[in-house]
């Protein structure tokens, strides 16, 4: 076990590049068991989830050559089924969420796919029910060992169908979308998710030779194809990554340039921000955020209080409503932050509460946040990262407290941030790395 231990109260500046997002790369790198012929993936994060899922990925035979510290090749011509069945895959895959993507592109090849119930963050409960719904739309049969935790699928040919999905999960639509593109017929998915990752999904899927179109809408329509080649790919920069140094900057009151953003793909993050009362120009496309020294929410135009959500993109990701709480408790202003897609997700506000923030968690999904207007500086403390989203978020308050706190169980920030230390030294963090 390792911990963080940060000086906080000091301004940065310069420039940072974000990573490949994870959320991404975790269903491209499971789309590679689609073809034996090699593909390439670019701008792939060093970061312990995806590293376990290149793991994985190996002890299933596939052949994985690294071609430098953010590209590799990949090629899925000769796997090994039996370790689907085996000991050391229901350790490695249940101590990663996104093996279960793995299913779908099995299932498709092969026949079968296999998962023990994934582990992952801690927040709250997160069904697979929609996975295997669409999975036995398609003509598969499921079982599931309730002594083992481990789920099945298996099919002799999937055909293609008409479903409608009872909630649109992101890894449960690529998920079916991978399945489907080698399925007889055609697939139409309605209330399929549309981020950004399920787009670069299907134009990858497209580049190997599916035929994939509604690309970006909520309906996906799949003619299957007899099997699929090689391609080349490159990851998108990591939006919530990019939502987090916009969280630094802002706590921190300095003057930061975040590079190759892909503004196009960042959907309403911008807009939520400046809400908050903060400044993003448009540079290229790149972000850069002037140093503030002050923000005001905005209010509704009646005069009533701002409510921030998440909800299926279009929407807001949820994956950031935790760094906009933290931004919250120094502006000018109150808002109601409304996290509706997950459990659990607002519990580390206690950990704020202790620094000095005012916050009223008013149940498990909403919070008010009345802000400081950094007229009382947080405090500095000691406290533990319960999963990455709320992880991020106390590293950004702890930069910004007097005193040097302590985070541990960093572990969980280092499954989703690309060496997180190195990169907040190289704009002026005091930050260490304390190995237990």
């Amino acid at each position: 076990m390792a911990s963080f231990k940060i000086e906080g109260g000091h301004k940065l500046n310069g420039t940072i590049t974000p990573q490949g997002a994870k959320n991404e790369v975790l269903q491209i790198l499971c789309a590679v068991l689609l073809t034996p012929e090699r593909v390439v993936v670019n701008n792939v994060p060093d970061i312990i989830d995806v590293n376990k899922l290149i793991f994985i990925l190996g002890e299933l035979g596939v052949k994985v050559e690294k071609l430098s510290s953010n590209a590799y090749a990949f090629q899925a011509d000769d796997i090994n089924l039996e370790y689907l069945e085996s000991a050391d895959f229901k350790r490695d895959g249940s101590s990663l969420r996104g093996s279960i993507m793995i299913v779908g592109p099995l299932l498709a090849r092969f026949g079968k796919g296999y998962i023990p119930r994934p582990g992952g963050d801690k927040i709250g409960r997160r069904r697979l029910d929609t996975h295997f719904e669409g999975f036995i739309r398609l003509g598969a049969k499921f079982r599931y060992n309730k002594e083992e935790y481990f789920y099945g699928v298996e099919a002799d040919e999937l055909q293609g169908t008409e479903m409608l999905l009872d909630e649109a999960s992101v890894t449960g639509t690529a998920n079916i979308l991978m399945a489907a593109v080698l399925a007889k017929g055609e697939t139409k998915i309605y209330n399929a998710a549309c981020e950004p990752y399920i787009q670069q999904l299907s134009k990858m899927l497209n580049s190997m030779g599916a035929k994939i179109s509604g690309v970006g809408s909520n309906l996906l329509v799949i003619e299957g194809v007899e099997s699929l080649g090689g391609c080349e790919h490159t990851v998108l920069p990591d939006m919530i990554e990019i939502g987090s140094w916009i969280g630094v900057a802002v706590m921190t009151r300095s003057e930061l340039t975040i590079k190759n953003v892909s503004w196009k793909d960042l959907g309403q993050i911008p807009s939520v921000f400046r809400k908050l009362g903060i400044t993003l120009e448009k540079k290229g496309d790149d972000i850069y955020i002037p140093e503030q020294e002050s923000y005001e929410i905005q209010n509704y135009i009646d005069g009533s209080v701002l409510t921030v959500a998440d909800a299926p993109w279009p929407g807001f990701t949820p994956d950031l409503l935790s760094i906009v709480l933290v931004i919250a408790t120094q502006a000018k202003g109150t808002v109601l932050i409304h996290q509706k897609m997950f459990e659990s997700r607002l519990f580390f506000v206690d950990k704020l509460i202790d620094m000095g923030a005012k916050v009223i968690l008013c149940d498990p999904h909403r919070a008010t946040v009345i802000g400081h207007n950094f007229e009382s500086q947080l405090k500095a403390t000691k406290m533990t990262s319960p999963d990455i989203r709320a992880g991020i978020s106390l590293l950004i308050a702890a930069l910004s407290a007097k005193g040097t706190s302590i985070i541990n169980n960093i572990e969980q920030i280092d499954r989703g941030y690309e060496n997180i230390e190195a990169r907040l030294k190289s704009i002026g963090a005091k930050i260490e790395r304390i190995e237990d």
